[in-house]
């Protein structure tokens, strides 16, 4: 017999273990618009602001938007926004049922409501998960991409805009003509710099319809820098199939993580918010050295395991550090990027490393090496690019940096080593391809990959790339790793 479908009339058909709002939902007012509504969101910032809702704090429900498929819309409206959060580690699964999220809107079927919604009086903040490619920047000059379709529509007018930065002015045009606030504007994607990139090109959108309108946002609305972590799989039928055995209703909408969650946010904001340090939230006054640590050792960890797991048939990051090889080739990664970094007073780095270890180890998670390698053009300079020019201009190793970049390139072939093909699930992916396509030698595949990113490394960095790529190729990862490990014993 089929589960029914959680919604707030079958909810106390949920176990009474099952944790859940214990506020009055209709009395919650919307103080949040969300762009980019996925399961990141729902397990992090969604879950700080439920804190705050049963805290007491009533002003902190949220309107999310999803920019593009209506998918997130038709799993969670029937659900009246209700979903469950499941926490894994090892054995242990803790289901919450979290109703801080009121209502879904599809941009592109209704811009109104989405401007209506960030235009609304109750609306103090809007946080953004869009993806690095969402914000549409050019990664050489920051700026918006004029010959994107999308961007090119918004420039040329906003009455149904198209981009996160088109769906922002057209909002705060509309506030400002009323006489509203100014809004706190927090961009939540791993970008360095992520909320002056966001400020830039809000303004730049602004300014080519209105520069009034542009001084206007810049002097009052605030754009803070933020770091968010937490590892958030992407859900599988096994998983809410698993769910509806544990709690009796379906749940299309479940999103699972690890217990783990940070959210460090600039102490900039232009009005109301809750009281995020009482919900375990950092506030600082610097950003950058959180978000270079977090990028370069998390993230860019779990780039280097993706692409060379990957490759290697590991379908899982658990299954990577489960091995001795795995868990000793990312020391050695950590060992090149630890030099490059300017650790925050309150961040105990071989602790970290420690955390982080154990953190990619919880086979609970069952975080797909696929999903982490998705938009690797978008992630890679940030992640590995970045660390491994600062490497090579202080004349440290760069050998195992230079390996996950060289498996990369290697993975745009779209052909693992045991033969198996996949789909390169990137927004340059067929820019890649046109450039590989004619690079007859390892070193000109580098070239040409590293080419459509903007990026041209040194000829020592080109050499170490390249020399890999070859290895790769010839010998597949495991046994690249192998020898890796034993020629830098």
């Amino acid at each position: 017999m089929q589960a029914v479908r959680l919604s707030a009339e079958t909810l106390g058909q949920v176990p009474a273990s099952v944790a859940r709002p214990a506020y009055d939902r209709a009395a919650v007012k919307a103080g949040v618009v969300h762009l980019g509504i996925g399961a990141f969101h729902r397990a992090h910032q969604a879950a700080v602001f439920e804190a705050a809702l049963a805290s007491g704090d009533l002003r902190w429900g949220v309107v999310g938007v999803s920019l593009r498929s209506a998918s997130v819309r038709d799993q969670m409206n029937p659900q009246d926004g209700l979903y469950t959060l499941l926490v894994r580690e090892g054995a242990v699964q803790t289901p919450q049922i979290i109703g801080a999220v009121q209502r879904v809107l599809v941009a592109p079927e209704e811009p109104e409501a989405v401007v209506a919604a960030l235009a609304s009086p109750d609306t103090h903040l809007v946080t953004l998960t869009v993806t690095e490619k969402g914000y549409c920047l050019d990664r050489k000059t920051g700026r918006l991409m004029a010959d994107d379709a999308d961007v090119a529509a918004d420039l040329a007018g906003l009455e149904r805009p198209r981009t996160a930065a088109g769906f922002l002015v057209a909002a705060l045009a509309r506030r400002r003509v009323e006489g509203l606030a100014p809004l706190s504007i927090l961009s939540c994607d791993n970008l360095p710099h992520n909320g002056a990139l966001l400020k830039g090109a809000v303004l730049a959108m602004a300014e080519a319809h209105d520069p009034a309108l542009a001084a206007w946002i810049a002097q009052g609305c605030t754009f803070p820098a933020t770091m968010v972590d937490r590892i958030v799989p992407a859900t599988t039928d096994e998983d809410i199939a698993g769910l509806a055995a544990l709690t009796g209703v379906e749940d299309r909408a479940m999103v699972k993580a690890e217990p783990f969650l940070q959210w460090v946010i600039e102490d900039s904001f232009a009005g109301e918010r809750p009281d995020f340090a009482a919900l375990g939230v950092q506030l600082t006054d610097a950003v950058a050295p959180w978000e270079e640590a977090k990028l370069r050792l998390l993230n860019g960890a779990h780039s280097a395991i993706a692409y060379l797991g990957g490759l290697a048939g590991d379908a899982f990051v658990h299954e990577f550090v489960g091995t001795a090889q795995g868990r000793a080739f990312v020391e050695r990664l950590w060992d090149e990027v630890v030099p490059t970094l300017n650790p925050p007073a309150g961040l105990d780095v071989p602790a970290y490393r420690q955390e982080l270890m154990a953190r990619f180890a919880n086979s609970a998670l069952q975080h797909r090496t696929r999903q982490i390698a998705m938009d690797g053009s978008q992630k890679l300079p940030q992640r590995l690019l970045a660390p491994l020019a600062a490497v090579a201009e202080q004349g440290g190793s760069f050998a195992a940096i230079t390996l996950a970049v060289a498996a990369w390139v290697r993975w745009q072939a779209g052909t693992s080593d045991a033969g198996e093909s996949f789909a390169i699930d990137d927004p340059a992916a067929a820019a890649l391809a046109d450039a590989l396509r004619l690079a007859a030698t390892p070193r000109a595949r580098v070239t040409a990959a590293l080419g459509v990113l903007g990026h041209v490394p040194d000829a020592a960095v080109l050499d170490a790339v390249a020399a890999h790529l070859g290895h790769l190729e010839t010998s597949g990862a495991r046994a690249v790793i192998t020898a890796f490990l034993g020629e830098n014993a």
